[in-house]
This record gives C-alpha cells, structure tokens and sequence, in this order.
C-alpha cells in the first residue's frame, strides 16, 4: 500500500514538472533568437568599447535603438547569466556588465564564437534540420542540406558569398578554441614533421595557430579557391597574416 501510495506521489510530482517543462520546449527557440539578436545589434561590443559597465539609457543611446524593448532583450540575457545586472551606486540606475560568457559574443577577438553562432542560428543552416524526421523515415535520400538548397552546402557557399565568408569565420571561431587546446595536451605529436597540410583549411586560421606555436613545421593550406585557395604557412609570414 506504502509502495502505491509512493509511485501516484511520484507520478503526480512528474505531471506537475511535466506542465511546467513543457514550456522550455514551446519557446525553445527564443533563447538562440535572443543570443542573436545580441550579436546583430553588438551588445557586448558596446560595452567592451565602453571601457566600464552601462545603463540601459547609456546601452540604447549607443547602439541607437528604443530602450523599452533594447530592455526586454537584457532581462533574458541577464536571466540566462550571460550579462550581469547590478547597480551603479545605491541610488544610481542599475547597469549591466560583461561576463566570460557574454565575451564570446564580441564578434572579434580570439575567445569570440560570434560568427559560429550567428552561422548555426542562420535560416540557410537551420533550415535542413525542419526535414529531419522525413530524412529518418526515408523520405529523403540525399543530404538534407541538398533536398533543401538544390546544391551541396559547398557549391552553395561558391554563390553565395555571404555565407561562404560567414562560414569560413565560423570554422576560424572553432580553430581558435581547438587548436591552443590540442596544441597544449599533445605537441609531442608534432615534433619531428617538417610539413603539415591541411586538407579544406579553409581561411587558414588552424594551420596558422599550429605553424605559430610549432615555428619548425611549414604548413600548406589546401582548399577550394573561394574557401581561401592553397597558400603556404611558415612563422615568416604569420604577421601578414595576423595583422
């Protein structure tokens, strides 16, 4: 009886979770909107440029939007923890500030993840993932990303600028998270090659982090001429490159 009693208490705590968890998924999407948004209007740019946290007036003037709904978007992101609210004095306005986290969405700078963002959040790419219960049941025999564009995600790339520049970005946002990563825990695996080439480098950022931090490796970038061409990397030529 004791048992019975325990599994209805635990099944009605689980309605009762389910009822509200139910609205994570119902508006799923705005988190990525938001994040986007915040990018697109260069939220963490202003205040980086602004050498000190701002208030929402200070915020608004700077990225030249209305405050009331500049306003809406900071309470979600100070909600997600990506931004910090606090007051400026005891009676001031409050101010928002930068976080580790809201620093990756600074579109430049080597921790910033702005670009792969906004390429993953962006409808060319999200647009294969509204076909992915048809590809599971068959419906679909090509790539997703073809059904969708007509073309592979490379070919759509060579026509559509844009996109390819975006892209290439993105990959550069991974390789400078990666690279410094695997360079750090495994450089005994480098030693001793005197060339590296990698195959679909893209704009060359990877090679360029590993040739940097390894200087006796000549590294050759091969890849597609709209995606950054063949070129050749040594520690000679890295400043041209990173200036």
């Amino acid at each position: 009886m004791e048992d019975k009693q325990r599994e209805l208490g635990g099944e009605e705590k689980e309605e009762e979770h389910a009822k509200v968890e139910i609205w994570k998924y119902v508006f799923g999407f705005v988190e990525i909107a938001v994040v986007k948004c915040a990018i697109e209007l260069g939220i963490a740019d202003a205040i980086e440029s602004h050498g000190s946290p701002m208030t929402l007036l200070e915020l608004s003037s700077a990225l030249r939007c209305d405050p009331s709904p500049l306003y809406r978007i900071m309470r979600v992101l100070v909600h997600l923890k990506i931004f910090k609210e606090k007051p400026a004095t005891q009676l001031g306005p409050k101010v928002y500030a930068q976080t580790p986290l809201s620093k990756r969405l600074l579109k430049s700078g080597e921790n910033s993840m702005a670009a792969f963002i906004l390429l993953e959040s962006s409808p060319v790419l999200l647009a294969p993932w509204h076909g992915l219960s048809a590809r599971i049941q068959g419906n679909i025999r090509n790539r997703v990303f073809e059904e969708v564009h007509g073309e592979d995600v490379w070919s759509f790339g060579a026509a559509n600028p844009d996109l390819n520049k975006l892209f290439n970005e993105a990959m550069a946002c991974d390789a400078r998270v990666v690279v410094p990563a695997v360079i750090e825990s495994c450089i005994e695996v480098f030693k001793g090659l005197d060339t590296i080439v990698d195959v679909g480098g893209g704009n060359g950022t990877a090679l360029c982090l590993l040739v940097e931090a390894c200087p006796w490796i000549r590294g050759i970038n091969f890849d597609l001429p709209h995606k950054g061409g063949t070129r050749n990397f040594s520690t000679g030529g890295l400043a041209n490159f990173f200036n």
